[in-house]
């Protein structure tokens, strides 16, 4: 009985079940490969596709667009035009400087030495004429120095500091100054635009900035030690690492700025009365030069710079 129900119950043998189960089993693990195959397959396309499209979007929207890069190129050109020009009106008033003082020499010479004498003080004095003598140099380097071509905008010198050294050198008894070869006059203006320190409207290039006096060596030397400027100096190095240093020269060589039209002051004639004169209308000064060339018209402190 026992026999006859296991056989009623299993007819199949322990074996032939385990392998009909295994392969079975196989069967099943066969299907789900592939399908993981086949998405991995799709997902690896959809992937590469994507990126192509992502990449032609950013190469397209990176191109510049060809009437921007034609007006960009048009301005430059223009900038580059205007620039030449300026240079060559600015040594074409030089030379013709240099005839007019060339004539003036040749005809005062013989007929009235003394106003020819005058006309070159006046040339001194104004900066219209080129000057060489003994005198003080004194140099400002931004707080990166040389080789850095990242600088801090505190750590760069400002026209406020060029501005106190000028002052003080006048102050000293400089008869004639320049910044970086731009020479200085009544006129002049020391302004910053960005970082960048203009004289005149002339960029300088820095970082060094070279400022030339000529003067007595010894006398400016001691007057300009005892004036803020060199304090001041020595706060910007310990507090923005700018470098500066004072030195005499035996010879200095100044340029000229040739010869400048006032827009309103005027000479007095016999007819003017001084005493009722309109307020543009100013003397001559014949007296030192010192304070009659600052070119600050405002006070900076140290806080100012950050």
């Amino acid at each position: 009985m026992t026999l006859l129900v296991e056989v009623m119950e299993r007819p199949l043998d322990p074996g032939y079940a385990e392998a009909a189960a295994r392969r079975q089993a196989a069967q099943a693990a066969g299907r789900r490969s592939g399908h993981s195959k086949a998405g991995a397959v799709l997902i690896a396309v959809v992937a590469v596709v994507l990126g192509l499209l992502t990449t032609a979007a950013a190469q397209q929207l990176r191109a510049p667009q060809e009437s921007v890069a034609d007006a960009r190129a048009l301005l430059e050109e223009e900038i580059a035009d205007r620039s030449a020009q300026a240079a060559a009106l600015q040594e074409h008033a030089v030379a013709l400087s240099a005839q007019i003082e060339e004539l003036q020499q040749t005809t005062l010479a013989s007929q009235d030495p003394e106003v020819l004498d005058e006309l070159r003080l006046d040339g001194v004095v104004t900066g219209a004429i080129p000057v060489t003598g003994p005198g003080l140099v004194v140099t400002l380097t931004d707080g990166g120095g040389l080789s850095s071509d990242e600088v801090s905008s505190d750590a760069r010198v400002r026209d406020v500091d060029i501005q106190t050294v000028v002052n003080a050198l006048w102050a000293s008894g400089a008869e004639a100054i320049s910044v970086d070869d731009q020479r200085l006059t009544a006129l002049s203006a020391i302004r910053n635009a960005g970082d960048a320190v203009l004289v005149d409207l002339v960029p300088l290039p820095g970082p060094t900035y070279v400022i030339r006096a000529i003067g007595d060596p010894q006398a400016m030397q001691a007057a300009y030690a005892r004036s803020e400027a060199p304090s001041y100096l020595q706060l910007l190095g310990s507090g923005f690492g700018i470098q500066s240093s004072a030195q005499t020269e035996d010879d200095l060589d100044l340029p000229g700025v040739g010869v400048q039209r006032p827009q309103y002051a005027r000479a007095l004639t016999d007819g003017d009365d001084a005493a009722s004169a309109p307020s543009s209308i100013l003397e001559p000064d014949d007296g030192p030069t010192g304070a009659s060339h600052s070119t600050s018209s405002s006070t900076r402190t140290l806080e100012g710079r950050s």
